[in-house]
């Protein structure tokens, strides 16, 4: 005949066995290697004194110094382009010529006009001498009593009046040439050559505006032109960052088109005011270009040097963290038994490159940069020789 175990006997049996096996597991992980189980593995860097480069970072992008539209000054048919999109232009190179036959047809027209009114004042010069002539005879006739008072003073009047007539035939030559002048500059107006870029440097065709055998009005742009040394770097600063800023500072731009590397340029103005709508001030930058590699809308990031700090104490950015609404970095210190992460609020300053100043309080010591995160103030620590240590650790 079978027996049965009542159930609650079963179940008193399985708690004393499970409470056989915790207290053997804790047994097992007691003693002094317990402690160093619970170490976490970090890596830590001595704090250095180095000369700190105070940097304002903004983005921007580049724009041509110059920027000129080539626009003739007369209406005309655009009758040839001498250069296209692209293209170098150096002061003086002929760039467009309009169709000039109507502007050679006018400056012929005055230069007839001009020869009319210069044998009018030859008429009216030698119908003066006539007229003088006279005058002399009726003088003479009168002082022998031949002559009237009253033919006198007719000849005298003629005199007069032929004297005013050269006169106004002289001032037709001098209208005449004023006219024959401007139907020359306005033919000259029909060749449109390139001006002098900044220090007379070259310039480059950025966009072509109209095709051989288009009607151009004046002042309508055909092409535009733009001179690439130096260029502008154009950034916009908030008011936190505007008193930090003034001409002459040295500054650092990278951008994408050349990766790695940096070139130099300069803070060449600040605007006096803030746009309204995002308050933000305009920041010019000349960048020196001579070997034309950086071109004008590519977008560049730029780094203003704002100050400097010698000899300053600082620490690796990865030390930095928050913990309770405080900035601070762990500090390797010595416990009773090993070493320990002892967190310390700080005050930073200077920012340059991976590095930050620490102004306050005035630390000694290694700092922790990696495996700072799994720390809480106390917390036991293995500093680690091999960052890969750290890694594994890590999540």
């Amino acid at each position: 005949m079978r027996q049965y175990v009542p159930l609650f006997v079963v179940a008193i049996l399985g708690l004393m066995l499970g409470g056989a096996i915790f207290w053997t597991a804790e047994d097992e992980t007691a003693g002094p290697g317990r402690a160093e189980s619970r170490a976490v593995p970090v890596e830590a860097v001595a704090l250095e004194r180095r000369d700190l480069l105070e940097r304002v970072r903004f983005s921007g992008s580049l724009v041509a110094a110059t920027r000129v539209n080539i626009a003739p000054r007369v209406t005309g048919r655009l009758d040839r382009l001498h250069v296209d999109l692209g293209d170098t232009v150096e002061p003086g190179d002929l760039l467009a010529e309009l169709d000039d036959e109507e502007f050679r047809q006018e400056l012929a027209q005055t230069r007839a006009e001009l020869m009319v009114a210069e044998a009018s004042v030859n008429e009216a010069r030698a119908s003066l001498e006539a007229a003088e002539r006279r005058l002399r005879r009726t003088r003479e006739l009168r002082e022998q009593r031949v002559a009237s008072a009253a033919e006198l003073e007719a000849a005298e009047t003629e005199v007069s009046a032929e004297r005013a007539r050269l006169e106004l035939a002289r001032a037709q030559v001098t209208q005449r040439e004023a006219a024959v002048r401007s139907a020359e500059i306005r033919l000259s107006y029909t060749r449109i050559r390139a001006g002098r870029g900044m220090d007379g440097g070259v310039q480059l065709v950025a966009e072509r505006l109209a095709d051989p055998g288009s009607l151009i009005q004046a002042n309508n742009t055909i092409l535009t032109l733009v001179d690439l040394e130096p260029l502008r770097g154009v950034v916009f600063v908030t008011e936190r960052d505007y008193g930090r800023l003034q001409p002459g500072q040295a500054v650092s731009l990278r951008t994408d088109a050349h990766p790695g590397e940096t070139f130099e340029g300069r803070v060449a103005r600040v605007a006096p005011v803030f746009r309204e709508d995002s308050r933000q001030a305009r920041v010019e930058i000349e960048v020196p270009n001579p070997e034309l590699r950086l071109r004008p809308g590519m977008f560049v990031d730029a780094r203003v040097i704002a100050g400097s700090r010698e000899n300053a104490r600082a620490v690796p950015t990865d030390a930095l963290l928050e913990r309770d609404g405080q900035r601070g970095v762990f500090l390797v210190a010595d416990g009773e038994e090993r070493k320990q992460a002892r967190f310390t609020p700080v005050t930073v300053g200077v920012r340059d490159e991976g590095w930050v100043e620490i102004r306050e309080p005035d630390l000694d010591g290694r700092v922790i940069t990696l495996g700072r995160h799994l720390l809480t103030d106390g917390t036991p620590i293995q500093v680690a020789e091999d960052p890969a240590e750290v890694a594994e650790h890590t999540p």
